[in-house]
């Protein structure tokens, strides 16, 4: 895998419309997969794992709940 398949936090909060510390704890909870950057450690996510996320955010799945109107 090349860098360029690979999104910094900044980066990958941008693209979902969070903030870099949601990335962080999304990464620490298991929810965003994060890799580690061999040199400096920075956290790094894959831009494959953040488009799936993205489309889950976007397009969240039906509850079977109906809502009431008052």
């Amino acid at each position: 895998m090349s860098s360029e398949d690979f999104l910094l936090v900044r980066e990958a909060a941008e693209a979902l419309g969070v903030s870099a510390n949601t990335i962080r704890a999304w990464a620490d909870s298991g929810k965003l997969t994060e890799y580690r950057h061999p040199i400096n450690n920075y956290r790094l996510f894959k831009q494959k794992d953040v488009a799936l996320l993205k489309k889950r955010i976007d397009n969240p799945p039906a509850t079977g709940r109906k809502t009431r109107a008052k």
